[in-house]
């Protein structure tokens, strides 16, 4: 509970905002110049290892992203963005930055068991680059793409604007004895936890 006395005033409120997110404030950490285009890198792979949690590791670290805290994101690709399917994340991540970003991931533990998982994408047509992801896992790639396909098929048909072609990416994997990961992701840009 914060307690709050006349002779603090909004002096006092100082530290709690520090605390608080930017609130259309500028994020100093962001390493990308003002005003410059986003680009989004997607890539899909998998991994193996004793649990699920390595495999998991494993599977991000064949994607590239393995020293990055993920930050989860909803499915809005903002106007200006620039959507790349690079199969692997190329971007420069220094250890334990956070990286943007929306991923769908599916586990696979027993023998003979089956893990997919990918992301699909829909640019609006007006050349913006604004645009919607969704991402789904299941047990093969065929039922993510169902899926996928559609998830935008409705959220496009309830929004005003006109999109483009769908697309997609997925992966899938089998346990052959030992825990499998399944991961694909959408790689928005990273930010460090103090300024460099």
């Amino acid at each position: 509970m914060i307690h709050l006395t006349p002779r603090s005033g909004l002096l006092g409120l100082q530290w709690i905002d520090r605390l608080l997110p930017p609130l259309g404030r500028p994020d100093h950490n962001d390493r990308r110049p003002p005003g410059a285009a986003l680009t989004i890198e997607i890539g899909a792979a998998t991994g193996v290892g004793p649990t699920a949690m390595s495999a998991f590791d494993a599977a991000l670290r064949d994607l590239g992203v393995g020293d990055a805290n993920l930050i989860r994101l909803s499915s809005v690709i903002p106007p200006r963005a620039t959507v790349q399917h690079t199969g692997r994340v190329r971007k420069t991540i220094p250890w334990g930055d956070r990286l943007y970003c929306v991923y769908a991931v599916r586990h696979a533990t027993g023998i003979g068991e089956r893990a997919a998982a990918g992301i699909g994408w829909a640019l609006r047509d007006d050349g913006s680059g604004a645009g919607l992801f969704v991402e789904h896992d299941a047990e093969t790639s065929a039922e993510v793409e169902t899926l996928i396909r559609t998830s935008l098929a409705d959220m496009t048909h309830h929004r005003p604007e006109r999109f483009g072609p769908v697309h997609v990416c997925t992966t899938e994997t089998r346990s052959e004895g030992e825990p499998a990961c399944a991961i694909a992701l959408a790689a928005y840009h990273t930010t460090p936890w103090t300024r460099r």
